[in-house]
């Protein structure tokens, strides 16, 4: 029975799925940081707004704070969209970084 020798550019080959299952997951894990953040932010601005309005003595009062609230939430979604895009972004990044470089590598190599 003859031995067949494996060449030492095969473990190379398979170096880069498991960097990229780590990067992933750590990006993957501060992107459910984020969302989990952004709902306790999103929680505490609900209860904040809600007591806003109820403690308004007047309609014109309750039209300026409305008003208010509105024009924070908005501002607030559009900042917080893009930091999710950002880490969302981050997360491909991290995942395809190490899988793009071994690539290169062999490709240079070719």
């Amino acid at each position: 029975m003859s031995e067949t020798k494996i060449e030492p550019v095969a473990e190379p080959k398979t170096a880069a799925p498991p960097e990229a299952a780590k990067a992933a997951s750590a990006a993957f894990q501060e992107l459910t940081k984020a969302y989990q953040d952004l709902a306790t932010k999103n929680a505490a601005n609900l209860k904040s707004a809600i007591q806003a309005l109820t403690a308004v003595k007047s309609p014109s009062e309750f039209i300026e704070v409305e008003q208010r609230l509105i024009k924070e939430g908005v501002q607030a979604a559009v900042s917080d969209s893009q930091n999710i895009a950002k880490l969302t972004a981050a997360v491909f990044t991290a995942a395809f970084e190490p899988v793009k470089q071994r690539i290169q590598s062999l490709q240079k190599t070719a």
